[in-house]
């Protein structure tokens, strides 16, 4: 398969292993893996390794140098396929149609981005604060009420290679640089798609900035 996955970890062991056999389950296991990892203490980087007969790359930042922006450049500038999903560690995915997402990326499509379906200690939880973005239909540069401007998660997301080596992720930013990506890519003409088609469950980790206000 065309198609390489970057997956950001930090101390991810309770479910980076969940991740990468989704990523098996819906892409083969002739699939490239980036683990771009943030300097892990935990047992995730030896969960890692079991999968070795995966191609798989590993990349490590130094926690005084990562931003959310520069590990994803890195993870891109260490592919090799000519299409790349950004996987959060803690999501997995149960909905992936690769021929159905390209057909978007070959289009005048920046990015797409998938249905995320939060859970809690293995509960599905209701779909309030930044997860009443996800809705069950599919749309266009999706304007977010709640953040006032176009929304874009990039915990499953895809896109071409090369789009995102013209147009890489802010790396000064700390967090939300997938809201700002997008809203740039779409002042550029770009059209952001949302495919509640592609789905992942996105598990609850105590320290995620997505689930701040959750809690």
């Amino acid at each position: 398969m065309n198609l390489s996955v970057i997956i950001r970890n930090r101390n991810e062991e309770r479910h980076i292993g969940y991740a990468i056999q989704s990523v098996i389950d819906f892409c083969g296991d002739d699939v490239e893996i980036i683990i771009v990892d943030n300097d892990s203490t935990d047992e995730s980087l030896r969960i890692v390794n079991t999968f070795d007969f995966l191609d798989i790359t590993r990349v490590n930042i130094d926690k005084n140098e990562y931003s959310p922006g520069r590990s994803l450049n890195i993870g891109v500038k260490e592919s090799s396929n000519d299409y790349t999903m950004i996987l959060s560690a803690h999501c997995e995915i149960t909905n992936f149609d690769f021929n159905k997402v390209k057909t978007f990326l070959d289009g005048e499509v920046g990015a797409v981005w998938g249905k995320q379906i939060p859970i809690w200690d293995g509960k599905k939880i209701s779909r309030r604060y930044m997860w009443s973005n996800f809705k069950d239909e599919s749309s266009v540069n999706y304007y977010s009420e709640s953040e006032k401007r176009y929304f874009f998660h990039n915990a499953f997301s895809m896109f071409k290679r090369q789009h995102l080596i013209e147009f890489p992720f802010d790396e000064r930013l700390s967090g939300k640089e997938d809201r700002y990506w997008a809203n740039d890519q779409i002042k550029k003409g770009f059209n952001i798609f949302y495919d509640f088609e592609q789905e992942v469950k996105h598990h609850y980790t105590p320290n995620g900035a997505t689930w701040k206000g959750t809690a």
